[in-house]
């Protein structure tokens, strides 16, 4: 029966957690309404005109669960800023950036904190990520990593 065994029947015994926990299959991942596509990217250009005034608009591009958020200055170019993955209600995105170091995406959690939060908390996150400027609630004094003497 599918779903019925044990993780100790399926996994090396030395990466199991527990021989008695449950072997699960993942439920499909939530794809947004079409409201809440629209309203995704209605939110993220005003949080683009508050934020980031270079940007002539911002792009979205939906693909299954995933929104894939692109900034567009006004000489055309396209800048892709992060990827966002619907948790099922229109104010819960997990979020991912976008490294141009592998022309990929990588799961990073938000300013806030969480790994999940509106979109307009990720839609802080790209800028927080390139700028100088601590984001808004950022400790003022943040703890210094990449100098001689650490």
């Amino acid at each position: 029966m599918l779903g019925s065994a044990t993780i100790a029947e399926h996994d090396d015994p030395g990466t199991r957690l527990h021989a008695a926990t449950p072997f699960r299959q993942h439920a499909p991942m939530p794809t947004p309404p079409e409201s809440t596509k629209v309203s995704l990217g209605q939110r993220l250009r005003e949080r683009a005109r508050e934020r980031w005034p270079a940007l002539a608009t911002v792009n979205v591009r939906h693909r299954g669960g995933f929104a894939y958020v692109a900034g567009e200055l006004a000489d055309g170019t396209a800048l892709p800023l992060c990827r966002l993955r619907y948790g099922g209600y229109a104010n819960r995105w997990g979020f991912a950036i976008y490294l141009a170091s592998k022309d990929g995406y990588e799961d990073a959690v938000l300013p806030s904190g969480y790994p999940v939060g509106t979109a307009e908390e990720a839609s802080t996150a790209p800028a927080a990520s390139t700028s100088t400027t601590p984001p808004p609630g950022a400790p003022s004094n943040p703890r210094r990593t990449s100098t001689k003497d650490h």
